[in-house]
Order: C-alpha cells, then sequence, then structure tokens
C-alpha cells in the first residue's frame, strides 16, 4: 500500500513540475513549435523516478492537457495541441521520459559525480534525441515539411536542450549529495 501511494506522490508531483515550468513564457518560433522549458521536468522525471513512474508522470499531465487544462506553456491546452505542429514533440515527451529513465537505471550512479555524467547522458539520448526524433516525425506529418526542413528546424531547440541536459546532470548531482539513499533512475524508489 504504502508503494502505491509513494508511487503516486511522486508521479504526481512530477506531473505537477512539468505544469509548472510551463508557466515560464514560451518563446513563439515562425516553424510553430515554441521553445519551452518543459523538456526540462520530462527529463528530471525520467532521470530521477526511473522510467515508468516517469512515463506516467508525462502521461497524467498530458492527459490533463486533452482535458483542456492550459498546462503547456502559453496556457495552451485541449485536444487541438495534438494536432499542431508541435504534437509530435509532446507525443515523444512519454517515451522520451522512460528511456531516460531506462538508462538511468542501467549506467553508474554510485557516486554524485556518476549519476550527474549518467543523468547528462540519459536525457541527452531520451530527452533530446528521442524528444526531437518524434518531433521531425511530428513536423513532416502536421506541418508537411520537408524532412530536411524538419531536420534543419529542430535544430534551433538543440543548444537550450543541451542547456538542459547539463542542469539535469547538476540536479542530479545535488540530489545524489543531499539525498544519498535516493536512487537514481528509479531503482529503490519503493
Amino acid at each position: 500500500m504504502q508503494t502505491n501511494s509513494r508511487t503516486l506522490a511522486y508521479v504526481s508531483l512530477f506531473a505537477a513540475l512539468i505544469a509548472v515550468f510551463g508557466l515560464i513564457p514560451k518563446i513563439d518560433l515562425p516553424l510553430g513549435v515554441p521553445i519551452t522549458l518543459q523538456t526540462l521536468g520530462v527529463m528530471l522525471a525520467g532521470c530521477l523516478l526511473g522510467g515508468r513512474r516517469a512515463a506516467l508522470a508525462v502521461v497524467l499531465f498530458l492527459v490533463g492537457v486533452a482535458l483542456g487544462l492550459p498546462l503547456l506553456s502559453g496556457g495552451r491546452g485541449g485536444l487541438g495541441v495534438f494536432m499542431a505542429p508541435s504534437a509530435g514533440y509532446l507525443l515523444g515527451w512519454a517515451p522520451g521520459a522512460w528511456l531516460c529513465g531506462a538508462l538511468m537505471a542501467r549506467l553508474p550512479s554510485a557516486t554524485p559525480r556518476s549519476g550527474a555524467a549518467s543523468a547528462a547522458l540519459a536525457s541527452l539520448v531520451g530527452g533530446l534525441l528521442l524528444v526531437h526524433a518524434t518531433g521531425v516525425v511530428g513536423l513532416v506529418l502536421l506541418a508537411h515539411l520537408g524532412w530536411k526542413q524538419a531536420l534543419l528546424g529542430t535544430l534551433v531547440f538543440v543548444p537550450g536542450d543541451l542547456i538542459k541536459c547539463g542542469f539535469t546532470a547538476a540536479v542530479v548531482h545535488t540530489v545524489a549529495r543531499g539525498l544519498p539513499d535516493w536512487s537514481l533512475g528509479g531503482r529503490a524508489l519503493k
């Protein structure tokens, strides 16, 4: 019983964290996909909660968005956001969070430094590469861009997302130092 209530608390907390990151104003681009801080929440969830819990947190968040709650940056919500050019990115968040967590569970994290390095790699692969891959597919299908245009268009997000990967690593390092019993990637979150 305690495990289920703790899981529910963690999932809810990180869904709320992603929503809070949506309060920071977005930067609109002509591509139709805004620059937001919300992918940082996806990376943090994966690296700190593990794959399953992180994916559940993102799904909970996206269900709220689909129900019309204005949780995306700029106060966006509703089913229409899943038909916009940014839909591919949004739909990549849950698999990206899951992959971040799955990688963190397998990468070294015995020390705060190794945990931070693992978090940087996990967030790079799951939070940046996977999310951008689904985003490019969304741009091709929904914005009717060619593959080359979509790939070039997504490059504008890479510098900011690399900073988010670094910030995720710093947070993981801090958590590993301050809460040594916290098992990164959800290994021992019971």
